[in-house]
C-alpha cells in the first residue's frame, strides 16, 4: 500500500438495477460502490453490488479496519451489504456512516430494517465483525480518521441523499450522488463540494435530452456535471451512475461529448483505479 497515494477504485457504477451482458462488459454492471484509500485509510462509499467485489479484494490485501459511508439506502445503493464477507469476519472493525435520515432513523435501525426477514432469511447478529454506527447531520465536517477530512452536504433526491468532499493530504475527491438539477441553476451545495477538487464523481444518468421524461425522479446529466465542475474549477468529472440500460456503445459517445466540452471528463467503468499522488508534508 502506498502511503502517498490518494487511490480511488470504482467497484460499481452503474444506477438503479445492477445488470448484465455482452453490451455492458466494458462499462460494468454492478451498482454503486466506491473505495478510497487514503494512504493506509481505506473508506468506501456506498453498499450497491460492486461491494460485493470491493469485499473480496479487502481481504485479499489484508484491510481489517475500514470506514463505510452511505450517500442514502436506496436498493442500488444498499443491495450488496449481505453479500459483503467482511461483515461476518470477527477480526474485521467497520464504522458504518449515514445521515440522510438524520433525526428519523438511525444507521443501526437503517441497516437492521434492510437485514431481517422478510427481506432476508436471517437478522443483522449473524455478522461477527465489530461493527460501529455513527450517525451525523448534513453539513457536518466528520474526521473519521488522522488527517482525513470528510465534507457532507444535502443533494437533491426523493428521501434525501448525502453528497461527500473528502480531502486528504492535498488532494480532494467529490462523491455527488443522487441528485437532480434544476433547469438554469448551479446548486450551491454541490459547487461548495467541489470547489477545486481532483476529481468530481458525479450522477450522469440522464442527458438533458431524457431529463423532461424522468424529472423528478432524482438525477442529473453530464452536461450539468461539465457546468458544475467548470464554475467550481474542478479538474476531473467522473461520469458515474450510469442508467442501467446504456450500452458500452452509448457511453463511448456521451464520454466523447463530455470530453469534448471538459478535457478531464471519462465515464467511470467497474474495476477502474486512478491514483492522486499526494505531497509528505501536506498529509498532517
Amino acid at each position: 500500500m502506498d502511503d502517498d497515494v490518494f487511490l480511488v477504485r470504482f467497484w460499481g457504477v452503474r444506477g438503479s438495477i445492477s445488470v448484465s451482458g455482452p453490451e455492458f462488459s466494458r462499462y460494468g454492471g454492478n451498482t454503486i460502490c466506491i473505495e478510497m484509500r487514503c494512504g493506509k485509510h481505506t473508506l468506501l462509499f456506498d453498499a450497491g453490488s460492486g461491494l460485493r467485489p470491493a469485499g473480496w479484494a479487502l481481504r485479499a490485501s489484508g484491510v481489517t479496519d475500514f470506514d463505510l459511508f452511505f450517500t442514502h439506502c436506496h436498493y442500488d445503493h444498499i443491495i450488496g451489504l449481505p453479500a459483503f464477507k467482511p461483515m461476518y469476519d470477527r477480526s474485521v472493525k467497520l464504522r458504518l456512516w449515514s445521515g440522510h435520515l438524520a433525526g428519523r432513523m438511525t444507521t443501526r435501525q437503517m441497516v437492521d430494517e434492510f437485514m431481517r426477514p422478510p427481506w432476508f432469511p436471517v437478522r443483522l447478529d449473524v455478522c461477527k465483525a465489530s461493527l460501529d454506527y455513527r450517525d451525523f447531520v448534513s453539513g457536518d465536517v466528520l474526521r473519521p480518521r488522522q488527517g482525513v477530512v470528510v465534507r457532507t452536504g444535502s443533494l437533491t433526491h426523493p428521501g434525501g441523499c448525502i453528497g461527500y468532499r473528502v480531502e486528504w493530504g492535498g488532494r480532494v475527491v467529490a462523491v455527488i450522488t443522487d441528485t437532480e438539477h434544476e433547469p438554469g441553476q448551479l446548486d450551491q451545495a454541490i459547487l461548495d463540494l467541489i470547489e477545486d477538487a481532483d476529481l468530481v464523481i458525479y450522477d450522469c444518468t440522464y442527458t438533458e435530452e431524457e431529463m423532461e421524461r424522468y424529472r423528478g425522479n432524482g438525477h442529473s446529466t453530464w452536461q450539468q456535471g461539465v457546468k458544475l465542475c467548470e464554475a467550481a474549477g474542478a479538474r476531473g468529472l467522473a461520469l458515474f451512475h450510469h442508467d442501467p440500460s446504456r450500452t458500452d456503445d452509448q457511453l463511448d459517445e456521451m464520454e466523447k461529448l463530455a470530453k469534448d466540452r471538459f478535457a478531464g471528463a471519462f465515464a467511470a467503468r467497474d474495476g477502474q483505479t486512478l491514483e492522486f499522488p499526494v505531497s509528505s508534508h501536506k498529509k498532517r
